[in-house]
């Protein structure tokens, strides 16, 4: 059981704090018990935040750490005045000292999601999240050349959850494609990906893994059994071969890794934030 709690306090949504926080914290060793405070923006709040941080510490006995990304001055001096945790201020550890070095004051806003929808970025990512809703698991031929990636692999090999994550993460309109007994017939790669071969990316997975999956989804199934899935495993993989197509092994990568080195291979551009 985790022993100390780590605490994420932003005066926004509280994803910049915690996406940094963990960063650091994959260093070391240990799991703590995490608490995100999003929306910590007036006194009051700062207040029972502050309340929350010591109420925790003194029944865990032990100081909790605290990421901030608070940049309403008045907020962050009641953390700071009042917190017994050990905070790390992210924006004055940061901010500050670029300012200094750029000779330009920051411009102090709430979060990335701040004034979204005025925000050409936040609105692109909305539509290229509606696009892989729309396009995921083979639902819709409609429009791919509107799209940026075209995922395609066995059942159950990451491709609905990469989609999706490069639609929220880079505004990428990402479509997928399953890999069905019919295409391993043909040998070829569903007609109507023919025309967008060079959007394409294929994922795979060691068909141990994917038996595990499959079977968590539909125990005891011809689906899920093991010789099953290494004869698919084996016919994407040709055909993947077959067709000159980019692929990877998503059998030990995160969703992060794997959004990274399709991007590499096929948008290197979107690797700017």
């Amino acid at each position: 059981m985790p022993d100390r709690t780590v605490f994420f306090v932003s005066d926004g949504t509280g994803i910049t704090a915690e996406t940094f926080g963990n960063s650091i914290l994959a260093q070391f060793d240990f799991q703590p018990r995490h608490v995100r405070l999003p929306f910590v923006d007036t006194p009051d709040k700062a207040h029972q935040a502050v309340r929350q941080i010591n109420h925790v510490g003194e029944v865990e006995g032990k100081r909790p750490i605290v990421f901030t990304t608070l940049v309403d001055m008045a907020v962050l001096d009641i953390i700071r005045a009042g917190c017994k945790g050990m905070l790390m201020d992210m924006f004055g550890m940061f901010v500050q000292p670029l300012e200094h070095e750029l000779g330009i004051k920051s411009l102090h806003r709430v979060g990335r999601f701040s004034d979204a929808s005025k925000s050409k970025a936040y609105n692109d990512r909305i539509e290229a999240i509606n696009f892989s809703l729309a396009h995921d698991d083979g639902q819709s031929n409609r429009d791919l050349q509107g799209a940026d990636v075209i995922l395609v692999g066995v059942s159950r090999s990451g491709k609905t959850p990469t989609s999706l994550y490069l639609a929220m993460q880079y505004g990428l309109k990402a479509a997928n494609y399953p890999l069905i007994p019919e295409d391993f017939e043909r040998r070829q790669l569903p007609p109507a990906l023919a025309p967008h071969r060079n959007k394409i990316f294929g994922l795979t997975i060691a068909p141990e893994r994917l038996a595990e999956i499959r079977a968590e989804r539909r125990p005891n199934s011809r689906y899920a059994a093991l010789d099953n899935c290494r004869m698919e495993v084996a016919e994407a993989e040709a055909m993947m071969r077959r067709a000159g197509i980019r692929w990877l092994s998503t059998t030990t990568k995160s969703i992060e890794e794997i959004a990274t080195t399709i991007l590499q291979e096929l948008r290197p551009e979107r690797l700017s934030y």
